[in-house]
């Protein structure tokens, strides 16, 4: 049996008609820059954040680069995130000229650990009356990264929490978690700024690159400014932004997406429940050698399973198992950002973060997707249970 770890055209076969007729909308109006579809899908998707604006952009990495942008990051100034994650997270901040920071993760969720915060704030920092600042640089802590990872929000209240004791904002990486919540907070209402990925493949995907910024009014207002060169009105510039846009045909794709949203979560969700079921009891995963998706925030939906992620003794055997058997898979992510070559000037070395280290070399991504059969799960299930005897 092939079982890929994605299927899009499955997707597609079912909205086809939706998406087209959308998208001959675009052509027939001929209006492809910021045009009728992205103030609706903007509207559309603030009420489904609970937020007062959303800034259509051009990918979820330029939405980390605005909100960033519109905190005034840069040279001078450091951000606080997680070495867990893909690269983008760190990659803008580095691009603004600002420091990134690494705190290591919680080994069960894999979000940026409280307690590490904690103990970067009370050790690393000066508490300056201004804002905290790194004891080794003097640079500016202007805010708090941190990342749902694979769908589920990260422990929120403590972050929030030490954000306001120290007088740093926080600002949501929710690529992979839009329609997850946190004690009824919706994933990107709970900090100064959310940012969000359309990437094709993620819970609510476009037809390419484009993304989405969730934020007060006040906060908004500048990250839409940004999102043009920073013109208000057009051709006059107060500050320097760039362009940033959400493409017209992107927001026509995803207008005939989201109203299937919610369904699709539920299905993830169910598919989770699925291979928990298959596996929970079995000898593996009694044994030790596999430890399954635990969900630990709070919430009626603190997990959307953007993926479904195990942790793996002998991992890259059991993925080569797998292949063999058609059964796609991911690592996400195989090094984490702290070593990294492009940020070995940061200083961190292996050892540094340890539980992002062991979970990069155990982690494993199953498929999950909505539209997955239930006897590719049992198949999946079986061949996992197969390589470990």
């Amino acid at each position: 049996m092939k079982v890929p770890l994605v299927d899009l055209k499955r997707q597609f076969a079912s909205i086809e008609r939706d998406v087209r007729a959308q998208v001959d909308e675009v052509f027939a109006s001929q209006r492809f820059i910021l045009g009728p579809k992205v103030k609706e899908l903007e509207t559309r998707l603030a009420q489904y954040v609970g937020v007062e604006s959303a800034v259509g952009v051009s990918s979820g990495t330029d939405a980390l680069l605005i909100s960033l942008m519109a905190l005034d990051a840069g040279p001078g100034t450091a951000v606080v995130t997680t070495p867990f994650t893909f690269f983008a997270t760190a990659g803008v901040v580095s691009r603004l000229g600002a420091r990134p920071v690494f705190v290591d993760i919680d080994p069960v969720s894999f979000n940026l650990s409280p307690a590490g915060l904690a103990e970067f704030f009370e050790n690393e920092t000066d508490g300056a009356p201004s804002g905290p600042r790194l004891k080794s640089t003097g640079e500016e802590v202007v805010a708090i990264l941190p990342v749902h990872i694979f769908g589920q929000v990260a422990d929120m209240e403590p972050l929030v929490d030490m954000a306001a004791r120290y007088r740093v904002a926080v600002v949501e990486d929710a690529a992979q978690a839009i329609g997850a919540d946190f004690k009824g907070r919706p994933a990107g209402s709970i900090g100064r700024a959310g940012c969000f990925s359309f990437f094709p493949t993620k819970n609510l995907g476009a037809a390419g690159d484009a993304g989405f910024v969730s934020s007060d009014g006040e906060l908004g207002e500048k990250i839409t400014r940004l999102r043009v060169h920073g013109g208000f009105p057009k051709y006059y510039h107060q500050i320097i932004g760039g362009n940033f846009r959400l493409d017209e045909l992107q927001a026509a794709v995803l207008l005939a997406k989201l109203p299937l949203l919610e369904a699709w979560t539920e299905k993830r969700r169910a598919n989770a429940r699925a291979y928990n079921g298959l596996l929970e009891s079995s000898g593996p995963v009694r044994e030790g050698l596999v430890s399954l998706p635990k969900v630990t925030a709070d919430g009626k939906r603190p997990h959307v399973f953007n993926q479904y992620v195990i942790r793996a003794q002998d991992r890259d055997s059991l993925k080569e198992h797998l292949a063999e058997r058609g059964v796609g898979t991911e690592i996400y992510y195989p090094v984490p950002l702290h070593l990294q070559e492009c940020f070995a000037p940061l200083g961190y070395g292996p050892g540094s973060m340890p539980e992002s280290e062991r979970a990069a070399g155990e982690v494993l991504a199953l498929p999950v997707f909505p539209e997955l059969e239930s006897k590719e799960i049992e198949y999946v299930a079986e061949c996992i249970l197969e390589f470990y005897g």
